[in-house]
């Protein structure tokens, strides 16, 4: 059976797209007006200037938001400023700062409390891979012609046309990202020291880009197995967009990326607000109603190991899909109620940067633009404080973190369950519509007190007892109680 790394019950994630997040004036970088201006609008190409010394000198504010917990997207020299063209699998970009840089991160956070996992691209990586490069310049007489899989020569990697495309495996047929033989012992020997390298850096895990796409039989188990064996405590979390429990079996990942959670949970709360026409291949987003996301919550309990469950990112977004904010058409009170939500279910919840502040902006590029730092005037406090306000909760009950999850009422747009554990057990109610809902409560046999506290909303409410047998929730909003 899988086992999960101790910390993860406690996490709280933040996701940082470093180019976009915040830029140090102590950062050595190229000179002259070789960056975009910060908050300009976010394009394919171009480079806001965003660092990790920036990262390090924003931890505070992470920290007073309640982060516990940083997944970075790729942070390796790369000619790209997402950093998926991967050119040196051992440095960090000096645009982001280098290696110094990256320590200074790390060890920051981890004096803070805060645990740091890595994004790793390993099926593909970047035209300027030196290995790459080699062929470029030799042909087929390189000796690293076997690193990547290539048809016919010479290479095509820029001057291809239509009739005559580049001649080489390309991921998603593109020239710029060539794709790596990990057959060929010699690229899996060198991608297994680089995994070595930086676990042995002191990171707390990693993310993994396009898992599925290497059908190398025992990758991923040597992988799994040569992290663990270094840091026994790091966490694998796989970018699988479905349910995949054959990937939780305990030989490969502890997590996936919620994706299947964000659909139900963004089609609950929003309904008649999601963007209409937004359906991208591995989001089929739609207005679930209380029983679908039932169905979806019942599907994940019966799937997943019950051990895998609090490793699971749990998300509203990312840098592969549009902002929850345009997703929901800027309905704030449904960001807010699918963030609680999204907080309260077994996994680790998780802030794409930049979403607590009400940021919006569509699929890739728009969804990278620049944390307004610089215009804190723009600033939604009323998320923001949502968000804080929600991760505290979270932070304070045993329950919500580590308790196991039981489906209680799921009717229209209304949906309660139970978070049992050994310290208290909570009643979550949550009212996604648009009139106020009568919720029955349970059994007072249920409960291991007679009593009950409100946790939610914060500062509301006298304590319940069990003569009670039924409470109103709001419209769009929700009632949590402890026992």
């Amino acid at each position: 059976m899988p086992r999960v790394p101790s910390w993860l019950a406690n996490a709280m994630f933040y996701q940082v797209f470093p180019d976009r997040f915040a830029r140090s004036s102590h950062c050595p970088a190229p000179t002259g007006p070789v960056f975009q201006p910060w908050g300009s609008k976010p394009t394919s190409l171009g480079f806001q200037g965003g660092d990790l010394l920036g990262l390090t000198e924003q931890l505070p504010y992470l920290l007073d938001l309640g982060i516990n917990a940083l997944y970075l997207n790729p942070i390796f020299t790369s000619a790209s400023n997402h950093r998926y063209h991967t050119d040196d699998y051992f440095q960090v970009d000096p645009l982001l700062g280098g290696d110094q840089a990256f320590e200074t991160l790390l060890s920051t956070c981890h004096r803070h409390g805060v645990r740091v996992i890595l994004d790793g691209v390993f099926n593909h990586c970047g035209r300027g891979f030196w290995p790459f490069h080699h062929l470029l310049e030799t042909g087929a007489s390189s000796p690293y012609r076997d690193w990547f899989l290539v048809r016919d020569w010479p290479l095509r990697p820029y001057h291809a046309t239509r009739t005559r495309p580049h001649n080489y495996e390309a991921w998603w047929n593109l020239p710029a990202l060539p794709k790596l033989n990990l057959r060929h012992p010699p690229v899996r020997r060198h991608v297994f020291e680089a995994i070595r390298h930086w676990t042995e850096q002191g990171i707390d895990g990693w993310r993994l880009d396009v898992p599925e796409e290497i059908d190398v039989p025992g990758f991923w188990e040597e992988f799994h197995d040569l992290v663990l064996r270094i840091n026994p405590e790091a966490y694998l979390v796989g970018e699988i967009w479905n349910l995949a429990p054959e990937w939780l079996a305990g030989d490969r990942f502890h997590g996936l990326m919620n994706y299947p959670f964000m659909v139900a949970v963004l089609g609950f709360c929003g309904g008649s607000s999601l963007r209409e026409g937004y359906r991208r291949e591995h989001l089929p987003l739609r207005d679930f109603s209380a029983e679908d996301l039932a169905v979806t919550l019942t599907a994940h309990l019966r799937h997943c190991p019950a051990e895998a469950l609090p490793a699971q990112l749990n998300l509203l977004g990312s840098h592969d899909t549009a902002r929850v904010r345009w997703i929901l058409c800027g309905d704030a009170a449904a960001q807010a109620l699918a963030f609680l939500l999204l907080a309260t279910l077994p996994g680790a919840p998780c802030i794409y940067y930049g979403d607590e502040l009400g940021l919006s902006g569509g699929d890739d590029p728009l969804c990278r633009g620049a944390f307004p730092w610089h215009a804190p005037d723009t600033w939604d406090q009323d998320t923001l404080g949502h968000y804080r306000s929600v991760l505290a909760l979270r932070k304070a009950s045993p329950a919500l973190r580590m308790g196991a999850l039981e489906l209680v009422q799921a009717s229209g747009k209304c949906l309660s369950f139970l978070r049992r554990h050994p310290e208290e057990t909570v009643l979550v109610l949550v009212n996604a519509g648009d009139r106020e809902y009568d919720f029955a409560l349970p059994s007072p046999l249920q409960f291991p007190r007679a009593t009950a506290k409100q946790l939610w909303p914060l500062g509301q409410g006298a304590p319940l007892t069990e003569n009670i047998p039924q409470v109103v929730v709001s419209a769009k909003s929700a009632l949590i109680l402890a026992w």
